[in-house]
């Protein structure tokens, strides 16, 4: 799965950042932003479709076994697999809905800028829809259901505008959901748990395909058709990943922390700078030059350098991760504190001072 879609990401990514040039569908230098030639956009159109195939013809089936389908025709080890998808039809239809919703946003802001109420609303309503009713929502041994309803909306919105706050500097955004892919792809995986594989090695197809033409210097972005595409999917496999299996070495509530260990890179930019906006007076959702890629630039570092610094302590971060559910309690604790300590390292790099004295 996930080889077939590097090739069509790479295939639709080259055809749409011909077209996008073609038809002036590009994203103008100007204010906030650093390029100083128009770039094409339409990535995330691709990542949207090499992502929604497989969804959409899940669904497909999926139907098709609710109405009575015994799958006959299908390869004997995805025939195994027909009564789970349609006992998880419903969540599947739910992340199909918030994902077009999202894509749409994206696409309608591309080209008229949507101010960030609208795109706030759009998206709270997506992540209800996932939280409701596709029952997409974190357990955290929590049995109130409206408890886990308000953090799994909370928590879906926030990563969502996590990745789109990511997707400011080429190659960024999507280079780090692919690294979080990998490390959420391993306990999926080692779980048992078909389709959160099946999704996760599409979606990293699709942004690896995507990065041959984003990475710095980019020939095409995703803009935020592609960068709320990613955030939800991202959103909901982290939810959907069962992290906790009896006998963990850890105990349940250090493996339930895999997820912020995964993300503890991409919550770092998101907190830090909406804490800069806010102190500033602005709007958290105002685009502007203060993220953690910028900052780092600004210290002396390129383009490249900054991305790949934070590809980097996103890897670090994520192998620490992975063991967090066979260690025992002190080593989960170790594992939290390193992560914690990456992040400092990454708050002293952007701190130090510029070539030219700037702070």
């Amino acid at each position: 799965m996930g080889a077939a879609a590097l090739l069509g990401s790479v295939l639709l990514t080259g055809l749409l950042k011909r077209v996008a040039v073609a038809k002036g569908f590009v994203d103008r230098p100007g204010g906030h932003k650093s390029h100083t030639e128009p770039v094409a956009l339409g990535g995330g159109i691709a990542i949207f479709w090499v992502v929604m195939a497989p969804l959409l013809l899940a669904a497909t089936v999926g139907l098709a076994g609710k109405l009575g389908w015994d799958g006959s025709g299908l390869p004997e080890k995805l025939r195994a697999h027909l009564p789970g998808l349609v006992s998880r039809l419903r969540p599947l239809l739910a992340l199909i809905g918030a994902v077009v919703a999202m894509h749409v946003l994206g696409l309608v802001d591309d080209q008229r800028h949507l101010g960030p109420k609208v795109k706030l609303v759009v998206q709270l309503a997506a992540a209800v829809l996932l939280a409701t009713v596709g029952e997409i929502r974190f357990g955290f041994f929590i049995h109130n259901e409206i408890v886990t309803t308000i953090l799994s909306v909370l928590w879906i919105g926030v990563i969502i505008n996590a990745f789109n706050f990511l997707d400011n500097m080429d190659g960024l955004s999507a280079g780090v959901a692919f690294i979080c892919c990998g490390n959420l792809l391993v306990p999926g995986l080692t779980g048992g748990q078909f389709f959160v594989g099946v999704m996760v090695a599409a979606l990293m197809g699709a942004l690896l395909g995507f990065l041959f033409y984003n990475f710095a210097p980019a020939r095409i972005y995703m803009g935020d058709a592609g960068s709320l595409v990613v955030g939800t999917l991202v959103a909901v496999v982290t939810i959907r990943t069962t992290y906790y299996y009896e006998g963990a070495a850890s105990g349940a509530w250090f493996s339930a922390l895999t997820p912020l260990v995964v993300l503890a890179v991409p919550l770092y930019d998101f907190t830090s700078v909406t804490i800069i906006r806010l102190l500033q007076g602005k709007s958290p959702f105002v685009g502007d030059q203060q993220h953690f890629s910028h900052r780092l630039v600004r210290r002396g570092m390129t383009t490249r350098q900054a991305v790949l610094t934070i590809y980097l302590a996103t890897a670090c971060t994520g192998l620490g991760a992975l063991s967090l559910r066979y260690l025992p309690a002190a080593g989960a604790v170790m594992v939290c504190v390193q992560t914690l300590l990456i992040l400092l390292i990454v708050a002293i790099l952007e701190g130090t001072k510029s070539p030219n004295g700037e702070r």
